[in-house]
């Protein structure tokens, strides 16, 4: 999912509208989390919200103005309301009335990313009736659902959880019943256990290093004696098949991708800091699965402390700093008057999208995770990985020392994330000889087309002309669901096979990995080459989420047959061509 910011947030052009609900009644004092206390507590200011936005078909916005009623009652976050109290904020339950559609008018010349900013600056504050905003952007082809709110009420997952049931709403898939609200969850997060003396002990240590407060940026930012403007940057990191290398290169060397990506910024911050890698590492707090489908603001914060840039070692600071972050944060820092929050202060969010249990099509629905624009004085990392790649969004202040070292740092870190998808998979050893599987470059379609022609079946079909196996390798090369591998021994390519990814309905929706094109060179053949460069398919497959590997072959191959069956393959259908 693309990662953005509102200044640079895609918008068709067309009409803004948003969905104004009335408060009717205001019911019980529901209970405050520590993190809402923290908050709603700084006052109400612009730019404390997050949204998602989606490309739909809208046709009818009375259809879709009781949907958002639909999604709004079933989560009881979104129909409560804070106010200010003696002691601090209060929260209290409310019914909504009646509700409308509104039209923001947008100046002429003025860009919609910023007429939407507007809106949502307005409406989606810590105090504001209520704290979110479904607007709609009405395009002359196309519709944009906006669905923002304060951060007081909602995480990145809840935004998910929001956008799945407004849809199932839209198309009365909805459950009717009611999910446990996240006012709940405060509640039982209070009876749980405190934090052991060991895990108090860690905190005391790690924010000892830090000068008795929460990690900081271990690079200069400049003064800042106040927050300031910020910067976002926004960056691809990886795409989706570097991604899928870089979850293999975890499994190689037996960590998690959070693990190896903690691996790589712990190098990078030794060489440019010289310090370990000491920061703020939010975790969720749904603990049980019972609140999956709830919308809350559901994350506490812990903190991650790495000296080793050895993965192993990185995978242990990572379990360290989940477990952490398992206790009530209220207690664990009640030492410190609550959390010692100073100017420079670092965080870094880890989202998987690949491994939550709630799921949209985020790819077809071109959805979009935005982030507000405010002033700072800290530094803050989000990594979002899905089946498009990774991407990462950093905030920082904009001076010119954070330029410069905030910069520096991200470069580090994703060079050394590419550098270690790079790595991943990408040897293989075959008879004793290290050899490079790599993504096929546009000079190795002449390799490639010999290869394809060299033996009897492909010698009869296969041609000389380079010109049609150019085009196709540049189609080939702009579709992210195919990946035409090469085996390089040295500079020569001595085998090769084209991946497909075929999402599908059939089998209960399983993703299936075609293979195609299989071959090796002659003098490599009958030595293993071809049931390694098999293995590593299948390893590709199951990174990108397929679930079925499927290959055709001529009846005419014998040979290749033999070689299928014992890599586990049954001839359980009949494949079928016809000329076009």
């Amino acid at each position: 999912m693309r990662l953005t910011h509102v200044a640079h947030l895609r918008l068709p052009f067309g009409r803004v509208l948003g969905y104004d609900l009335d408060i009717a009644a205001t019911g019980e004092e529901l209970p405050v989390s520590f993190d809402q206390a923290r908050h709603v507590g700084a006052g109400e200011r612009p730019g404390s919200w997050m949204a998602i936005t989606l490309r739909w078909d809208v046709d009818d916005l009375d259809a879709l103005a009781a949907a958002w009623r639909r999604v709004v009652q079933r989560h009881g976050t979104l129909h409560s309301r804070f106010e200010s109290g003696e002691a601090g904020p209060l929260l209290r339950d409310v019914t909504f009335g009646e509700g409308r559609w509104v039209e923001h008018e947008t100046a002429p010349g003025a860009r919609l990313s910023d007429a939407v900013r507007g809106i949502l600056d307005i409406h989606c504050t810590p105090h504001s009736g209520p704290s979110h905003r479904l607007c709609v952007v009405l395009g002359a082809d196309e519709a944009t659902v906006v669905i923002a709110a304060d951060h007081a009420h909602v995480d990145m997952w809840s935004l998910l959880v929001m956008a799945r049931d407004l849809r199932a709403a839209l198309d009365d898939r909805l459950d009717a019943g009611a999910v446990p609200a996240f006012a709940e969850h405060t509640a039982s997060l209070r009876e749980r256990p405190r934090a052991p003396q060991d895990v108090r002990g860690r905190w005391r240590d790690v924010l000892a290093a830090c000068g008795d407060v929460m990690p900081r940026f271990p690079l200069p930012l400049g003064a800042l004696d106040a927050p300031v403007p910020e910067r976002v940057e926004l960056r691809d990191v990886l795409d989706v098949d570097a991604s899928a290398a870089l979850s293999r290169r975890a499994r190689e060397v037996g960590v998690s991708t959070l693990a190896l990506t903690t691996s790589v910024m712990t190098a990078a911050t030794q060489e440019l800091a010289g310090t370990p890698l000491r920061a703020v590492f939010p975790v969720h707090s749904r603990y049980d699965d019972r609140w999956h489908d709830s919308v809350g603001w559901f994350i506490t914060n812990s903190v991650v402390e790495s000296d080793d840039p050895d993965p192993v070692s990185c995978a242990r600071a990572v379990k360290e700093a989940v477990r952490l972050g398992s206790y009530p944060l209220e207690d664990v820092l009640d030492p410190w008057g609550g959390m010692p929050q100073a100017p420079g202060m670092f965080a870094i969010s880890w989202l998987d999208l690949r491994r939550l249990p709630v799921r949209i099509d985020h790819l077809g629905m071109q959805a979009q995770y935005v982030s507000a624009a405010g002033r700072t004085d800290g530094v803050m990392v989000w990594f979002v990985l899905d089946e498009d790649g990774m991407r990462l969004r950093c905030r920082y202040p904009d001076t010119t020392a954070a330029r410069v070292s905030v910069r520096s740092w991200l470069d580090a870190v994703v060079h050394g994330l590419r550098g270690q998808a790079r790595r991943a998979g990408a040897e293989i050893t075959v008879d004793g000889v290290s050899l490079l599987v790599d993504r096929a470059h546009r000079t190795d379609v002449g390799a490639i087309a010999r290869l394809l022609g060299d033996d009897p079946i492909g010698a009869g079909r296969e041609s000389p002309d380079l010109r049609g196996y150019e085009e196709s390798f540049d189609a080939v090369s702009r579709d992210s669901s195919q990946f035409l591998a090469v085996v390089r021994d040295g500079d020569e390519v001595v085998a090769t096979v084209q991946l497909s990814i075929l999402p599908g309905l059939s089998r209960g929706g399983t993703t299936r990995l075609q293979i195609e094109g299989v071959r090796v060179e002659r003098r490599w053949r009958g030595r293993g080459l071809g049931s390694a460069l098999l293995a590593w398919a299948h390893e590709h497959g199951r990174a990108r989420g397929a679930r079925l590997a499927q290959l055709t072959t001529d009846v005419d191959r014998a040979e290749a047959h033999r070689f299928y069956t014992r890599h586990g393959y049954e001839a359980t259908h009949v494949g079928l061509k016809r000329p076009l």
